[in-house]
């Protein structure tokens, strides 16, 4: 039988009833072990549909929000990810705030080695934002990783088509 440990504590993945959140809701985050703990590997998710609301304004905002880590003991289970994305829909914050929350949230569940995160904002008032935030685990070499994508995380950038 395959290895499925952690599965059974999953409530979004195969729910046919999902209750969508339409304000900031980090607790819909799930984890599922990582079978491949021994294992350096990057894990990407591309978000291209992530929005949310401008504090002051209420005008919406939209990016493709690049999601990059290296695991430890858990993986995020991508169904409570997009759940977790779709809950900014009208959350008014800034865009800077979103991507941190964002990291810092994935972090508190996952404990990964490094995380990265990137919002691509759309343009609004003809100025696009382009926040990016990493973290490496405290006391490990991913601490200096971090530090060194930090600081040349735009220097080969991704390709951005949504604007």
């Amino acid at each position: 039988m395959e290895h499925r440990e952690g599965i059974e504590k999953l409530h979004a993945l195969g729910n046919q009833e999902t209750k969508y959140a339409y304000d900031y809701d980090p607790s819909v985050l799930e984890k599922i072990p990582n079978k491949h703990k021994d294992n350096d590997y990057f894990v990407k998710f591309n978000c291209p549909e992530f929005t949310s609301l401008c504090p002051k304004t209420g005008q919406p905002d939209f990016a493709t929000v690049y999601i990059s880590y290296i695991p430890d003991e858990y993986i995020v289970e991508s169904k409570s990810l997009k759940l977790y994305l779709f809950s900014y829909r009208n959350h008014g914050d800034f865009h800077e705030d979103c991507v941190n929350m964002i990291l810092h949230d994935l972090v508190q569940l996952l404990q990964p080695r490094y995380m990265e995160v990137w919002g691509k904002f759309l343009p609004r008032g003809g100025l696009s934002i382009d926040p990016y935030a990493n973290y490496g685990k405290p006391g490990t070499d991913w601490v200096e990783f971090a530090r060194y994508r930090l600081l040349h995380h735009d220097l080969s950038p991704e390709m951005v088509r949504n604007r």
